[in-house]
């Protein structure tokens, strides 16, 4: 893997389109190891090419002392800040570079929301930091699992760590201030639908004490269908024709959402796990 050390101006990206109660991003590399054969910031990162995307890592060294100098404005007002909106930060380069520890000192010193997803357990190392920002403002962490098989996992996302090392993270994170959820996205047909999966991860999320869930099939859509069906035919042809029925369009056809949605919504009953939440509420 090559790794490019750079510096930046703006350490936020601000959102155009927003489904999420967040306006700005903030990404302390370009680039993910991680590697998920589904990931739709590949296609935000085409000039680059799908190989530098995730085998070139850019290290953006000076992303604390840059948030330092944003938030110290007197034109801040404190809004939401999402750390990792088109990598994961907390990929295994985190290890080395420690960006994430700064980035949260910076935050707790200005008292600011942040609002973290990963599919790492390396977020455990700052679980101080964490609580101790969780106790002064909002804080929503979600460790992302798409399927507790960790022979799929590897296939579909060979960087991230093993699903019962995200579970094992989340549950420990749980006893936190902050409010914690299990991001069940996206839901992948035949290689992670069936009810027995679906279940042990609503299982999961109930005994990690997550907060709340969230789930979302799977969308694919420009170079994310190419390299994703490719994946598919290469990997799974079993399931290729089916894939194609499904996916008609970007998105699942009704018929699949409904049944999928429809068992989700009967196994969050069965464990008592909440999906309606207020995702940045101080606990």
């Amino acid at each position: 893997m090559g790794v490019t050390e750079i510096t930046v101006k703006d350490p936020l990206h601000k959102l155009k389109k927003r489904g999420v109660p967040y306006k700005y991003d903030l990404n302390a590399y370009r680039g993910c190891s991680h590697g998920c054969i589904y990931c739709y910031a590949m296609s935000g990162h085409s000039y680059l090419g799908e190989k530098d995307f995730t085998k070139e890592i850019f290290v953006k060294t000076n992303i604390a002392e840059a948030l330092e100098k944003k938030l110290s404005s007197p034109t801040w007002v404190r809004e939401p800040i999402n750390l990792g909106g088109v990598c994961d930060s907390y990929q295994p380069i985190e290890k080395q570079y420690e960006l994430m520890r700064d980035v949260l000192m910076v935050m707790i010193k200005y008292r600011n929301p942040v609002v973290i997803s990963t599919k790492s357990s390396l977020i455990t190392r700052d679980i101080d930091l964490i609580d101790e920002l969780a106790h002064y403002t909002k804080v929503n962490v979600a460790l992302c699992i798409t399927t507790c098989d960790n022979e799929t996992s590897k296939k579909v996302e060979p960087g991230a760590a093993l699903p019962e090392k995200r579970l094992q993270a989340l549950k420990m994170l749980s006893a936190t201030k902050a409010t914690t959820g299990l991001h069940l996205f996206p839901i992948l047909p035949f290689l992670a639908d069936d009810h027995d999966s679906l279940e042990t991860i609503v299982k999961y999320a109930s005994i990690a004490e997550a907060d709340y869930m969230l789930t979302g099939t799977l969308y694919v859509t420009g170079g994310i269908r190419k390299r994703f069906f490719s994946f598919i035919h290469n990997n799974y042809p079993q399931y290729y024709d089916d894939y194609v029925n499904i996916y008609q369009k970007g998105g699942a056809n009704q018929e699949y959402k409904t049944k999928v949605h429809n068992y989700l919504a009967e196994m969050r009953q069965k464990y008592q796990v909440k999906t309606k939440h207020e995702y940045l509420k101080q606990k």
